[in-house]
């Protein structure tokens, strides 16, 4: 398969079909109300910094896609709100029209039917080169571990850290970051929050929600708190914070 990856300003006809692209992402992660500062004026506002990319096989058809955000960090730490976080002080400086200081990855998705061929580290490259290009000098990410689903009752702090025997990540995805020359830095404890009422969850993950407490959901990186008599539940995801220096 031979990628062409290109910006979405320079190929604006995928901005049609920039999200209907198969995927194997779960309901539930669709809402986190702070995604509406993105997404759906990612194919104008932020057509700069979403990545498309098609294969010589079927030119003109969506392979894969890369989101990043610019924003402001003010030279402080990367915050424990991860994604959530870089959306929100992305979408504050757009619209007080500050400058943006940072850069953070918020996703790389792969069509369904290409995934596992090797297109995630394809596309991060890409991803690292274009942040450059724009004249950045480190690419952050909220990094959301691709095994992290099948332990949720492991802490986080436990997990992002964990390494094989040859010292790299035990985790797959952040494993494709350190290859690429990223460091892990600290963890992101709340990233995307997610709440609703059990009858809301009911209808995105097809559980009961039917009693209070920790309510284990296929996809997701910790449990969810489940709360019958309050009529909510609510899941907190944690990810890890990956540094990119920039060269």
């Amino acid at each position: 398969m031979a990628l062409r990856v290109t910006t979405l300003a320079e190929r604006p006809e995928f901005a049609s079909s920039l999200f209907a692209m198969d995927h194997t992402w779960h309901e539930f992660v669709f809402n986190d109300p702070i995604a509406d500062l993105f997404y759906p004026i990612a194919t104008t506002a932020y057509a700069d910094y979403v990545l498309v990319a098609d294969d010589d096989a079927e030119p003109g058809r969506l392979v894969a896609r890369g989101c990043m955000i610019p924003y402001r960090a003010g030279g402080a730490e990367l915050p424990d709100d991860g994604w959530d976080g870089v959306i929100r002080r992305g979408w504050l400086a757009r619209e007080r029209g500050l400058r943006p200081d940072a850069i953070s990855a918020l996703e790389i998705s792969i069509r369904r039917d290409v995934q596992g061929t090797g297109l995630s580290s394809l596309m991060l490259a890409a991803m690292r080169d274009r942040a450059a290009r724009l004249g950045f000098t480190e690419l952050v990410a909220p990094v959301r571990p691709n095994r992290k689903h099948l332990e949720p009752h492991t802490p986080i702090s436990e997990y992002a850290f964990r390494t094989r025997d040859d010292g790299l990540p035990y985790d797959p995805w952040l494993r494709v970051h350190v290859r690429a020359g990223g460091k892990i830095v600290k963890v992101a404890p709340r990233s995307m929050v997610v709440a609703g009422t059990p009858a809301e969850w009911r209808k995105w993950t097809e559980l009961p929600f039917d009693r209070t407490g920790a309510v284990e959901v296929p996809g997701a990186l910790s449990p969810v708190h489940c709360y019958v008599e309050q009529d909510h539940a609510v899941y907190v995801e944690p990810n890890v914070w990956v540094s990119h220096p920039l060269d």
